[in-house]
């Protein structure tokens, strides 16, 4: 396919680096990972530092993975993970436009990480040079499933939003 790979590269140099430094901000940013962990912690993410950290890893690897193009649709399955969890815990509720808290963004952000694990790294990718590419709807799948699945176990597991007052029970 003409332009294919050069596809994969813009939208690799593009969605790449834009995690990487989302999770480096939570490591170095203004709050460093202390302002992460009380972030994690308002949102109901049990234990927040945990979280906080492995939130930044998981956004720094997948960024990586996706710049580089290695290991196939793994880096889009962490992405997809990682916005199901945004989704649910900072965005839920907000409507779509991210100018109000909305799913805008992480819905853009996951949609293009299960287009680029069916696209393939392309030939320009470390996977491309180790003639490890994968592509097509098998691995688009596996990101969007994996990714998806990961995120509701996590938020399953881990997800203890603080009650607003009108959800608390008194007795009288």
């Amino acid at each position: 396919m003409k332009g294919h790979d050069a596809a994969a590269l813009v939208l690799r140099a593009t969605l790449g680096p834009m995690l990487f430094a989302h999770g480096w901000n939570k490591v170095a940013g203004p709050g460093g990972l202390e302002g992460t962990t009380g972030w994690f912690e308002a949102l109901g993410l049990r234990p927040a530092a945990v979280h906080a950290r492995m939130a930044a890893g998981t956004e720094m690897a997948a960024g990586v993975g996706i710049a580089l193009g290695a290991a196939g649709p793994l880096p889009a399955a962490a992405a997809v993970g990682l916005m199901t969890v945004a989704a649910r815990t900072d965005h839920r509720g907000k409507g779509f436009f991210v100018f109000k808290g909305g799913w805008e963004c992480v819905g853009v952000v996951g949609g293009a990480a299960v287009a680029l694990a069916a696209l393939g790294h392309g030939r320009y990718s470390l996977d491309g040079l180790l003639r490890r590419e994968r592509a097509g709807a098998g691995p688009a799948l596996l990101a969007a499933g994996l990714g998806t699945a990961s995120g509701a176990a996590l938020l399953a597991a881990c997800y203890r939003p603080p009650r607003k007052p009108d959800e608390t029970q008194t007795d009288h």
